[in-house]
């Protein structure tokens, strides 16, 4: 499908007047609010209002630096490997630009410890272009160890971070220009400079480690494998960052979700911020993006593609109220399912989906702008066509909530 993209004022797509799209199972939980339904036979649909602006597409086959990679994976999806050069895929966090252009974080490489040691952690910088086209520019960096903060053995002598390594999952810029990233395997937060490389110890989450952590010894873990560090928010003077994250630790209620405040200056974690409700127990986060000092973004989704996607959604968090449990309300912003798109920007109007298995990108754009993007796991992951692997796709996306 060819990208197109379109930039309008016009007034949003309202839910309870043309909207339709995939049922969220189970509807939404006590903490979401939602301002209208539409009612369609056999649906429950949670309320929305917003509009498709642009979609942009970097191909699935683009590779970046010419090291050998994929030697410990097994190709899916018509995909032959290894690789003669590192795949430019999996992004797990994004950043946007003053100059228009995109940071993008990649993921640990295939999706696990033992299977990623030839992948290079690294920030691409990618520029979107008017066409739905989007291709990498320099300004990106690698992630490396120089200085031997890490404390424990790593994949490559040279001292270049690997998925092996750590698996990076969010990360944020601080007014100085050094980078903050979470990651799964401790889980741990890593401090760069502006070239990506590690500037203090992996800080690890007191009482909390995962199958993965090098830190785990002789003790029990007591978070699932794959389930830390998903998202990271930065507050607005820079001074705190708030990892949420991906499962429950050990003796929680399996639905709620740990969000933390470290504090950067002091160099301690401050306790938890607040607790996530997620709509189901079964579902997982993709990412969590500040807009002020009490409003968060949450990608939430299951763990379908394609036909078996039904809950992929984009969640405005309100810290400042609460519903009657406790918990901070939920504002559907997005049904990523069913993207209101009336000008066919995605050629499927006039409802355009994101069926992807994992979405873990999202960045405020605008007063009423997001952009969304997903992690493309390749070459495993065919959300938009059987045997086919999936592009990395971005959606821009009005909402009628101020993020301003």
């Amino acid at each position: 499908m060819t990208p197109r993209t379109r930039r309008s004022s016009a007034a949003l797509v309202l839910a309870g007047t043309t909207l339709a799209g995939a049922t969220f199972a189970g509807g939404l939980a006590t903490g979401a609010t939602a301002s209208a339904r539409t009612d369609r036979p056999g649906d429950d649909l949670p309320a929305q209002s917003a509009r498709l602006l642009e979609r942009h597409v970097l191909p699935a086959d683009t590779f970046g630096e010419p090291v050998p990679s994929g030697a410990a994976v097994e190709g899916a999806n018509g995909v032959e490997v290894p690789f003669d050069a590192q795949p430019v895929q999996g992004f797990s966090g994004l950043l946007l630009q003053e100059d228009g252009s995109w940071l993008a974080l990649s993921d640990n490489g295939y999706g696990a410890k033992a299977n990623s040691a030839d992948f290079l952690l690294a920030v691409h910088r990618l520029q979107p272009a008017d066409d739905g086209s989007v291709e990498v520019v320099p300004g990106g960096f690698g992630l490396s160890d120089p200085y031997r903060h890490v404390p424990w053995d790593l994949a490559r002598e040279d001292r270049r971070l690997t998925g092996a390594d750590f698996d990076p999952e969010s990360f944020r810029r601080a007014p100085d220009g050094t980078f903050w990233f979470g990651e799964e395997f401790g889980p741990f937060l890593l401090r760069t400079d502006a070239a990506g490389r590690v500037l203090q110890a992996p800080v690890p989450l007191p009482g909390v480690t995962s199958p993965d952590s090098p830190l785990l010894g002789e003790g029990e873990p007591t978070l699932g494998r794959s389930k830390g560090f998903e998202g990271m928010a930065l507050s607005a003077d820079g001074r705190y960052l708030f990892p949420l994250l991906e499962g429950p630790v050990a003796g929680d209620d399996p639905q709620d979700l740990r969000v933390l405040r470290y504090d950067t200056v002091q160099g301690r974690y401050r306790g938890e911020e607040f607790t996530y409700r997620l709509e189901s127990p079964a579902n997982a986060i993709g990412d969590l993006t500040a807009v002020d000092d009490h409003r968060y973004l949450v990608l939430e989704r299951d763990n379908g593609e394609g036909p078996t996607a039904v809950f992929k959604a984009l969640f405005l968090v309100d810290t400042s109220r609460r519903d009657a449990a406790g918990h901070p309300r939920k504002e559907l912003l997005v049904n990523l399912l069913a993207v209101p798109d009336p000008d066919g920007v995605a050629g499927d109007a006039p409802f355009a989906t994101f069926p992807f298995q994992t979405i873990e990108g999202v960045d405020v754009a605008g007063p009423h702008t997001v952009v969304v993007s997903n992690d493309n796991n390749y070459p495993f992951s065919a959300g938009r066509a059987e045997g086919v692997p999936d592009d990395d796709e971005f959606f821009t996306v009005e909402v009628q909530a101020d993020l301003s």
